[in-house]
Parts: C-alpha cells; sequence; structure tokens
C-alpha cells in the first residue's frame, strides 16, 4: 500500500489548515502511522509566510510545533498529488472544487465530515476573533484529526 498523502485547506493557510496539520501530524505520530502531511490556502494572500502567532501559540500549547509552516495556494497538482484533500469550510471547498483537475485521484470534503455528528459543519475561521477562537478550532481540528488516524488505520 502506497503512503497516504493528507493536505489541510483554509483561505489563507495561516490558521486553520497549519493548526489542522499540526494536529494530524501529532496524532499520526503517535499512532505510529506513516503520511504525508501538508496545507494549503485557496487564496494568495499569505504565500510564504508563517502561521498566525495566535495559531502557533495555541498548537504549542497543546504539543504542536507549527512556527517552521510556511503558508502556499492550492494547485490542481495537490490533487494528484495528495491522497486526501481535507477543506475547512463551505466557501474553501467551492474555491477548490474549481481547480480539481479531469485526472485527479481526490476530491475535497469538508474535514468535520470526519467527526460524527459534525458532518456538514465548518470548522470556524479564529482570524478576526480572540483567543478563544483559537481554541475552539484547535479542539475541532485535533477530534478531525484522532478520527482520520482512525480511519487510516482501518
Amino acid at each position: 500500500m502506497t503512503r497516504p498523502a493528507v493536505l489541510f485547506v483554509c483561505l489563507g493557510n495561516i490558521c486553520r489548515s497549519p493548526m489542522a496539520e499540526g494536529a494530524f501530524r501529532q496524532a499520526a505520530e503517535a499512532a505510529g502511522l506513516e503520511v504525508i502531511i501538508d496545507s494549503a490556502g485557496t487564496a494568495a494572500y499569505h504565500v510564504g509566510d508563517p502561521p498566525d502567532p495566535r495559531a502557533q501559540e495555541t498548537a504549542r500549547s497543546y504539543g504542536a510545533e507549527i512556527g517552521s509552516l510556511r503558508g502556499r495556494q492550492l494547485v490542481a497538482e495537490d490533487f494528484r498529488r495528495f491522497s486526501h484533500v481535507f477543506v475547512m469550510d463551505h466557501a474553501n471547498l467551492a474555491n477548490a472544487r474549481a481547480i480539481v483537475p479531469d485526472d485527479a485521484i481526490s476530491q475535497p470534503q469538508l474535514l468535520l465530515d470526519l467527526v460524527p455528528g459534525r458532518e456538514g459543519a465548518a470548522v470556524a475561521d479564529p482570524y478576526y476573533g480572540g483567543e478563544e477562537h483559537f481554541e475552539d478550532t484547535w479542539a475541532d481540528v485535533s477530534r478531525a484529526a484522532a478520527e482520520l488516524v482512525r480511519a487510516l488505520q482501518r
């Protein structure tokens, strides 16, 4: 079996998707799961930028270091490289679907579709909120990360 490759996608790739990447990397390592992990944004606003300091601080408080990550934009090639593409909300799901190539090996889906009882829900964007919003985002992405590890172990 080839190693799974998982991509997390939000708008700017500085809050939700790097937090999801960090949470999943942590969960996958703890489970001994060999997987390729990355994140991207549908917009080019923050290409080359590190994650938001509040996202870094929140992730670090849970033992996940995301400070070395850098923002990048989602490209059509990602749907050929990654076996799983998880998007944080409906607007970015539509943006991602708009660039899926005909020869894609994956289709984008909402991250919280992995979490029983949260199907169809969006991971709220904490960017314009206070610290507690980053805590809420971490709770969502870490729960989804645990579910994803379970799914990939099956």
